[in-house]
């Protein structure tokens, strides 16, 4: 199993790399999600460490039980050879309808296959205002029209 681009990146391929990325999280399909990673896959989510593709279907089942409405947006930071480092930001809502934009960064390492062997996550929640929310597309891949990070000013 292979998944383009492949490295080693450049800034094309690599914000490509980010686009899937964010487009499959988007979808909230915790399984097809975890086939961007390997069999294997070490990760670190916040305070949370997994290793594997069933750890990882199961940690994004609950993942998106809690966070509601989830929408997410990627952003290249730095890339070299089999590594990409990128920033994030996503909005959702809790059980009893309070709102949260969480920022936080990931870096992560490929295998020759174009497959995450690693992911390594810092994420900080804030609170927001349902009229402070950014991301208002409808739920999934977020429209080629809508802006980005640096563009909405995160």
């Amino acid at each position: 199993m292979s998944r383009p681009p492949f490295p080693p990146f450049d800034a094309e391929s690599a914000a490509l790399k980010a686009r899937l990325a964010e487009d499959a999280w988007n979808g909230r399909d915790p399984e097809r999600v975890s086939l961007a990673y390997t069999e294997d896959s070490r990760w670190r989510n916040r305070d949370v460490f997994l290793q594997g593709r069933p750890a990882i279907v199961s940690f994004l089942q609950g993942k998106w039980a809690r966070e509601l409405d989830y929408r997410l947006i990627k952003e290249v930071w730095a890339f070299r050879e089999n590594r990409i480092a990128v920033r994030f930001v996503y909005e959702w809502h809790d059980a009893e309808g309070r709102w949260f934009r969480s920022h936080g960064n990931e870096n992560w390492l490929f295998d020759a296959a174009g497959l995450m062997a690693e992911r390594h996550a810092s994420i900080n929640d804030v609170p927001i205002a349902e009229a402070e929310r950014l991301f208002r597309w409808p739920i999934g891949r977020r429209p080629d029209d809508h802006p980005g990070l640096s563009a909405l000013g995160l």
